[in-house]
């Protein structure tokens, strides 16, 4: 019997924010954070932690998660996660939830998973929420994204997009940097070569698009916290604090 498997990958090297799984609040690392809210996913039958650090294995053993290590040389988490997810052959969908996304909603992650099992063109399948005013669409930390009148995926970018060569007409979706694979699609894009224009903007769904796997997106009223910054981390602290 297939399943469905969330695999978080967490790694302890990051550009701008160093440790970032092992980063306590309230007593708890972040990255027991995101495995918590994994646990919460009724479709999910198994949750994986996918670690090339031996810090983070021995933390995420001690807090109860299945963890897994791998490869030190991986370029991306779809990477990682593949290597884990070749190692379980009753997996069929897989979904990529990022360690630091720490108060992803666990019907979002429901979601992801539905769009697969009732859209068999989708290879991918992913969430955006509609930017608000509050939003700065300038960020290059928010990742924006437009799609087609059948809900997949035509760009993803750091830019503001679509370009306001009109003001006051278009709609701003923001992604929400969760993904959920069947298992053969994550073979697929793994092995492709990347292209510039995922180079260019480092967002490795462009190489799916870019090759012409179908990206299913479904956007949801949603918000979500992804801890890239010292300033973002800042801003979970006073969230959870105040709670």
């Amino acid at each position: 019997m297939y399943k469905t498997a969330i695999i978080i990958p967490a790694r302890y090297n990051s550009k701008r924010l160093n440790g970032k799984p092992l980063i306590k609040v309230c007593e708890k690392p972040i990255i027991q954070w995101v495995w918590e809210r994994a646990k919460q996913v009724k479709s999910a039958d198994m949750v994986i932690i996918a670690t090339d650090n031996e810090e983070i294995f021995n933390t995420a053993k001690a807090f109860g998660a299945d963890v897994e290590m791998t490869a030190e040389n991986h370029s991306s988490g779809s990477d990682r996660i593949k290597e884990v997810a070749d190692r379980h052959p009753e997996i069929d969908i897989i979904v990529n939830l990022q360690g630091d996304e720490p108060m992803i909603n666990p019907d979002c992650v429901e979601e992801v998973i539905n769009i697969l099992k009732n859209d068999s063109n989708a290879d991918i399948a992913t969430l955006v929420s509609k930017a608000s005013g509050d939003d700065d669409l300038d960020d290059p930390n928010m990742v924006k994204c437009v799609f087609n009148n059948d809900g997949y995926a035509m760009y993803f970018s750091r830019s503001k997009i679509p370009y306001e060569r009109n003001f006051e007409i278009a709609d701003f979706y923001k992604h929400i940097g969760i993904y959920a694979y069947r298992k053969e699609s994550l073979a697929k894009m793994s092995e492709l070569t990347q292209p510039k224009v995922e180079q260019a903007e480092s967002l490795e769904q462009l190489r799916a698009l870019y090759y012409g796997m179908k990206i299913k997106v479904s956007v949801v009223e949603y918000d979500s916290i992804g801890i890239d910054t010292l300033a973002d981390l800042n801003s979970f602290k006073k969230l959870v604090e105040t709670v």
